[in-house]
């Protein structure tokens, strides 16, 4: 096992970047045209090793797709490989969960907690654990990844707690020790994503029982995992950030007590057999963001299914995945439209982080002549689509239309009550 520390020496394949020639050639590809490079890499060439050049123009590319995870502050301090900037949680998102760690570790008479990071690819968790306080063992197998995750934790992290990071298999390593268990599976194989948690490698059931055995923790997982598989002692968060759904997580806090929330980190406790969605960066009714809003699951039974209101509410995608949208409807005193769509209808407007609002103005049976006619005859030349339950392309059916006019609509390909359906409506007004 050969263990990655602030000591040891850099990989020589990162190295000639952190020279002094590297971070000068570094900062002076901040913001290049990648559709340019083939000049720039010539010009750089003359003044330069070819090699280091080429390194860090890769280097360039992929702090610029990071920028959409990590923020430009930090994603032009950090170094990536392609698979690592793919598979990276958002720092938005780890910066949340590092929080949610607070409420499983007790104090510990003035040394920092700790948090085993098992498959911790970049660094990108690791980084936010380290700034919330945690003293971090953080493990993957790769030795350049390795060495990438101890520079981004060195550089973006420099007064947390010691932090190691351990080049291992993580089926092999020795969680002797471990304060709190953090895993995250690699769900990715040669031939794209794995949607078989038992194919994830750590296999799910053995990070389930790896992070029982620690005694507290929590695994990140697909959105997509069927309800049937969360353990029963295990909460299931569903999270999006900015109305995008980004993961899943099941959370164990074994037989600690729950820390309550703290100005530090106001987020709920986690709480066995639990489902909840929470909501980063959430839109207020003024547009304004607020802080994370989180929806537990009530075990209310399925919405009734009523006609077509005025009102059409789209629950957030992580209300949906944790099957929580009878407690949306609920709130607004609404129905669905289908017993198989997850849209909520109601007669009144109800503002709802949860949900966006919709007015909608007309009904029809699905029929492109009757949508062009009506679109027509309504000068709409910007339609929005929107479907759920139908097989219709938007793409395809704007090319169909041949908008034209200066007003915009938004339509609903959808079902109600079983029958292809057709709402055309607009954002509500708050």
């Amino acid at each position: 096992m050969d263990r990655v520390t602030d000591r040891a020496p850099a990989s020589p394949a990162l190295a000639p970047l952190l020279s002094a020639e590297g971070q000068a050639l570094l900062a002076e590809l901040r913001d290049h045209d990648p559709a340019g490079e083939l000049a720039l890499a010539t010009r750089l060439r003359r003044d330069h090793p070819a090699e280091l050049v080429s390194a860090a123009l890769a280097q360039a590319r992929l702090r610029q797709r990071a920028v959409a995870k990590f923020g430009a502050t930090d994603a032009y301090r950090m170094y990536f490989t392609p698979n690592g900037v793919e598979q990276a949680t958002r720092g938005s998102v780890a910066a949340y969960r590092a929080a949610r760690f607070r409420t499983l570790t007790a104090p510990t008479g003035g040394d920092a907690p700790r948090v085993t990071d098992l498959c911790c690819g970049i660094g990108g968790d690791a980084i936010e654990l380290a700034r919330a306080g945690f003293a971090v063992s953080a493990v993957d197998l790769d030795p350049l990844t390795c060495e990438m995750a101890r520079t981004n934790v060195r550089t973006l992290a420099p007064g947390a707690p010691p932090a190691t990071v351990t080049r291992a298999d993580v089926l092999e390593y020795d969680l002797t020790g471990a304060g709190t268990l953090f895993i995250d599976p690699a769900r990715r194989g040669g031939r794209g994503r794995i949607f078989d948690p038992e194919a994830y490698s750590p296999p799910l059931s053995w990070a389930v029982e790896a992070v029982r055995q620690v005694g507290a923790g929590a695994i990140k997982i697909a959105p997509g995992i069927p309800h049937e598989l969360v353990p029963d002692d295990f909460e299931a968060e569903w999270i999006s950030d900015g109305g995008d759904v980004k993961e899943a997580v099941l959370w164990y806090a074994g037989q600690r007590t729950p820390q309550p929330a703290t100005p530090s980190a106001p987020v709920a406790p986690v709480t066995p057999g639990l489902c909840r969605a929470t909501l980063l960066s959430p839109r207020t009714t003024t547009g304004s963001p607020t802080a994370p809003l989180t929806l537990a699951g009530r075990g209310l039974p399925d919405p009734p299914v009523r006609p077509v209101g005025r009102f059409l509410y789209e629950p957030d995608g992580a209300v949906i995945r944790a099957h929580l949208v009878a407690e949306v409807a609920e709130e607004l005193n609404g129905g669905l439209i289908d017993e198989t769509i997850a849209y909520v209808t109601a007669d009144e407007p109800r503002p709802t982080p949860y949900a966006t609002a919709y007015e909608i103005t007309d009904e029809l049976p699905f029929s492109l002549k009757k949508l062009k006619a009506l679109l027509r005859a309504r000068e709409v030349g910007v339609l929005t689509v929107k479907k759920r339950g139908s097989a219709v392309e938007p793409e395809e059916l704007r090319r169909r239309l041949k908008l034209k006019g200066p007003h915009t609509a938004t339509v609903f390909l959808t079902r109600v009550a079983g029958a292809p359906t057709m709402l055309l409506g607009h954002p509500a007004t708050p």
